[in-house]
């Protein structure tokens, strides 16, 4: 009979997976349910003196040996001994570990296959669950810190203002970081290592989308809605261009690590594709809806509002980071609410495969004003890519404060469509009347090969656009 255990972690995991599987970010966000959902499972059976591991484990958390995302399972087990039990879970690109004592469970988590270790995220005792440093900056205390460090997170919000990390170059140009991050004193870094730099040069949009900027091109009198996780709404690179904002299903649902990402690339003020378009945001529960009908039912909806805008720009596009459409059963209600907005003008874009295939680029870092050439190929693309999008070394908005600020090193197909989005509202800004398809046609006709594979041009669409005119 499947354990307690089982039945309660896997019917979390289920809800979550099916909306997990294009970005690495989705898998960390289900960690509150899960954890939640661990506390409330039995404890193992006692054994001969519980008591031990129970006060090695409180004793271990109060001096720092075990500590959030900076405990290896190897470092538990040398205090703790022989567990009672080890079991593995995937949740998206997330691996989960829960290693069970007498009175003691903890919980571990990994992204990716073999990038990183497991590092610890829970530990409870006889049900009560302990303070690990969740809630406060992770500080690292040796260099060896920096292995248990995974590629998505890095060092965004943690603090290495205790080592010398001269001889870290390498290992600094893989991680993520964000305003948050603590640096030691310049003297303690890698000659040439500027993360305020980096940061700064990170905002480009780059492909020539400042220049079309400076022209007087940014989106405006056009509305990108885009359909995402629960939104920090304050952030100062975005909170202007909010004209809507509806929460659907997801009261007392914190704002996530997704919105602010997404919202930034397509209208951010010093981030965006588009910073002059108007931003209608639709906030929803990717881990519940695994099914197509509520995507294509606020579809719908979303369509028919658009028709009684009246005094705000109108919904031209409508940005979903989701790519499990084709793939879900009736696949056909949700081609039916995409034809439904393509009739009314506006352009759905998914990374859904059946929309078009798309690749991921990083940006070389040397290249401040990056055109196409100035890229590499990303983390993420599928067979026969169409179009390549530049998502990587990117400096975004963050969910931890309305002026932090993300350098994405990385970068996840979540960041491709709202990309396009802003490149398809700077078009609709040029000519109103275009038509969906015509855009998706002429993103492909202008692309510029290069070594990486055919990359979005956005001055190349503006130039077709008039061009057409």
């Amino acid at each position: 009979m499947e354990s307690a255990l089982n039945m309660k972690m896997n019917e979390t995991w289920k809800r979550q997976n099916e909306s997990q599987r294009h970005h690495p970010s989705r898998g960390w966000l289900a960690l509150p349910a899960l954890c939640a959902a661990l506390a409330l499972l039995p404890t193992p059976g006692r054994s001969a003196e519980p008591a031990a591991g129970a006060e090695a484990a409180r004793a271990a958390v109060k001096n720092g040996t075990f500590a959030f995302r900076l405990t290896t399972p190897e470092e538990l087990k040398a205090v703790l001994g022989k567990p009672v039990q080890e079991k593995q879970e995937h949740d998206g690109d997330m691996t989960l570990l829960i290693v069970e004592f007498p009175e003691v469970r903890a919980l571990f988590g990994r992204m990716g296959e073999g990038a990183a270790p497991f590092t610890l995220f829970q530990v409870t005792v006889a049900g009560e669950t302990l303070d690990i440093g969740r809630e406060r900056q992770i500080a690292l205390r040796t260099k060896e810190d920096l292995k248990k460090l995974d590629f998505f997170w890095g060092v965004a919000g943690v603090s290495l203002a205790r080592l010398d990390l001269r001889d870290q170059l390498k290992t600094l140009e893989g991680f993520t970081f964000d305003t948050l991050t603590v640096w030691p004193a310049p003297e303690a870094l890698p000659s040439g290592f500027n993360p305020a730099r980096l940061l700064e040069q990170g905002r480009n949009p780059g492909l020539g989308v400042r220049k079309l900027h400076q022209l007087g091109i940014d989106g405006r009198g056009v509305g990108i809605a885009i359909i995402d996780q629960p939104l920090l709404r304050d952030h100062e690179d975005y909170k202007d261009r909010i004209t809507r904002y509806e929460g659907v299903e997801v009261d007392g649902v914190k704002p996530q690590m997704h919105g602010p990402c997404v919202a930034s690339i397509a209208v951010g003020r010093t981030c965006g594709v588009a910073p002059g378009a108007a931003l209608y945001y639709y906030a929803v529960p990717p881990w519940k809806w695994v099914r197509n009908e509520p995507w294509a039912e606020l579809l719908e909806r979303i369509v028919a509002s658009n028709e009684q805008l009246q005094d705000t720009p109108k919904i031209r596009a409508v940005s979903i980071s989701l790519g499990a459409f084709s793939e879900r059963p009736n696949h056909s209600r949700w081609q039916q609410a995409v034809a439904k907005a393509e009739q009314a003008g506006i352009l759905v874009v998914t990374c859904d495969p059946a929309f078009l295939r798309l690749g991921t680029l990083r940006r070389v870092e040397s290249a401040a004003e990056p055109g196409p050439a100035d890229y590499t190929r990303g983390r993420y693309f599928g067979p026969g890519a169409a179009l390549w999008v530049p998502v990587g070394n990117r400096t975004m908005a963050s969910f931890r404060g309305p002026t932090v600020y993300t350098y994405d090193r990385t970068g996840g197909m979540s960041w491709t469509v709202p990309y396009l989005a802003g490149v398809a509202a700077l078009a609709w800004q040029v000519d109103p009347k275009l038509k969906p398809a015509e855009i998706v046609g002429i993103w492909r006709e202008t692309a510029v090969k290069t070594a990486a594979g055919p990359v979005v041009d956005p001055a190349g669409v503006i130039a077709a656009v008039e061009k057409r005119k």
